[in-house]
């Protein structure tokens, strides 16, 4: 499921608070496989994927992690740094080799307390992405486990 035009990073920041981000990144890469977070974790940092794709997953008892969204090009890897407890709520894999930018979520928390307009930016774009991601997990997780499915139409 691909995020709303909202959500992705060009069009989710005006672009002066969009520049002022990506000044505090730097360049990452992920080979296939590399899991970039566990459920559970210290959230300490996200990522904006510039190329490759990173599945977002969620531990179920008695079977394989399900895979709740797959992420892309300008979408946002990991929300958990910004409400606290700072504690991932999911795990992610990067199921194809992946090129990011990193952030460090002290200084991008730090940056927000700074400047409040750049903050409430940046909480309203992270806001809309975990309302997103919240419905994309309760759809998956009918189709993956309730007895008919969703009920969407594909």
């Amino acid at each position: 499921m691909n995020a709303p035009a909202t959500t992705s990073l060009p069009r989710a920041l005006p672009a002066e608070h969009r520049q002022r981000l990506m000044r505090l990144a730097r360049e990452v890469s992920f080979p296939e496989g590399s899991r970039l977070f566990e459920e559970g974790g210290r959230a300490d940092r996200f990522w904006i994927i510039r190329t490759g794709t990173v599945d977002l997953d969620m531990r179920v008892p008695g079977r394989r992690a399900a895979v709740i969204e797959s992420l892309g090009h300008n979408e946002l890897v990991g929300w958990s740094w910004l409400y606290a407890p700072h504690t991932w709520q999911l795990g992610a894999e990067a199921s194809s080799p992946v090129r990011a930018y990193e952030f460090d979520a002290t200084t991008v928390r730090t940056v927000c307390d700074e400047d409040p307009a750049f903050g409430r930016t940046v909480a309203e774009w992270v806001g809309r992405v975990v309302a997103h991601r919240l419905q994309a997990a309760r759809v998956r997780l009918l189709d993956l486990y309730a007895p008919y499915g969703s009920g969407s139409a594909r």
